[in-house]
């Protein structure tokens, strides 16, 4: 059974402390926006990195692509101003 856009959204919220987590996709793909403070101070591989881990094995073998936004909270804010 393939995961919904709320499963992938609930295995990041698992494995990491967001703030946010928006997830759409169709099953295979996902796009996904992520904010969170674990995000401070990291490039962007490394906030992706992190992302990857939350989702574990579950990267391989349920979510076949995701796309994702990943921001510190102080960056979200400053896009909703």
């Amino acid at each position: 059974m393939e995961p919904s856009p709320a499963d992938v959204k609930r295995y990041i919220e698992q494995g990491l402390a967001c703030d946010l987590v928006e997830v759409d996709g169709d099953g295979r793909h996902f796009q996904a926006l992520i904010v969170s403070p674990a995000f401070n101070g990291r490039n962007r591989v490394a906030r992706h990195q992190l992302v990857y881990a939350a989702l574990g094995e579950r990267m391989r073998e349920e979510v076949h692509a995701l796309s994702m936004r990943t921001l510190t909270p102080d960056e979200y804010r400053e896009l909703s101003a």
